[in-house]
């Protein structure tokens, strides 16, 4: 809005100015004077002129970059939305696994949380039990699932993933290792 006001006071600047030459030359001005007027009629068009350009420009621009913005945020959305159905995937296999082990639902819950990274205490906190029988829960899942403790618990799970890492070989000379 600053910008067309800017530009308006220029242009009545500049016919103001115009009107004041064509008086002037008629009265007999000296030509000094007018040569000066008409400068700034000059200057006040040529600005007129470039602030109205420049703002259809920025105008064009502005409408590219909205245009752009909503095809990112509608990428975005589609990303959203497919990780939405990675992660209800994954959590589907991660439950199927877990009913596959045989863990009881107390082991479920608890399993879950030592998925999500808490210490034994959060979980005791969380399941509003003692910490001692959330260790005792999770030695039996790690005993159900033939896996040694929390991390290759954790591993275990994620394994698949990071094998699709183009960065990782899994060869048998050197599985669990990045290259």
């Amino acid at each position: 809005m600053k910008n067309y006001l800017i530009a308006a006071v220029l242009g009545v600047i500049m016919a103001l100015n115009a009107l004041d030459v064509m008086v002037d030359i008629t009265l007999g001005v000296p030509q000094w004077h007018i040569i000066q007027e008409s400068m700034i009629v000059v200057v006040s068009g040529i600005g007129c002129v470039y602030l109205l350009w420049e703002m259809r420009r920025s105008s064009l621009e502005m409408r590219a970059l909205a245009h752009s913005l909503s095809s990112t945020d509608q990428q975005l959305q589609e990303i959203t939305e497919d990780m939405r159905r990675a992660r209800s995937r994954f959590s589907e296999t991660i439950h199927q696994q877990f009913l596959d082990w045989g863990l009881t639902l107390s082991e479920q819950q608890v399993a879950m949380l030592l998925l999500k990274g808490l210490s034994f205490r959060e979980i005791a906190v969380v399941r509003d039990t003692r910490e001692k029988t959330v260790r005792q829960q999770a030695s039996s899942i790690y005993a159900k699932s033939s896996l040694d403790g929390r991390h290759t618990f954790a591993a275990w799970f994620l394994e698949d993933f990071l094998s699709a890492d183009p960065a990782y070989q899994a060869s048998p000379g050197n599985a669990g290792t990045a290259v």
